[in-house]
């Protein structure tokens, strides 16, 4: 299976390629992906952009973008720091 796979329900992303991304596990990340420790955001291109899709993961202070074309290749990568969000979640 390639990084990057489309599905009928969108695009599922390999958990080595975060592994790598982060520096972790693939164990580590299903267990962050279950837990919030990472999260995503999907963009879908628009204007000059469109049929590309841009999927953002979330880890602490650091971000790993993948965008791909329709069928899931990799256009493009790129890894950045962040500001840390709050995790959303109920305090007591």
């Amino acid at each position: 299976m390639s990084e990057v796979s489309r599905t009928d329900s969108g695009f599922v992303v390999e958990a080595s390629a975060l592994a790598r991304a982060f520096g972790i596990t693939e164990t580590q990340v299903r267990e962050e992906m279950r837990t919030g420790l990472i999260s995503s955001r999907s963009e879908i291109g628009k204007g000059e952009d469109e049929g590309r899709w841009r999927m953002t993961f979330y880890r602490a202070d650091r971000a790993f973008r993948l965008v791909v074309n329709a069928e899931g290749a990799v256009l493009s990568r790129g890894r950045f720091p962040v500001t840390p969000q709050p995790r959303s979640g109920r305090r007591d």
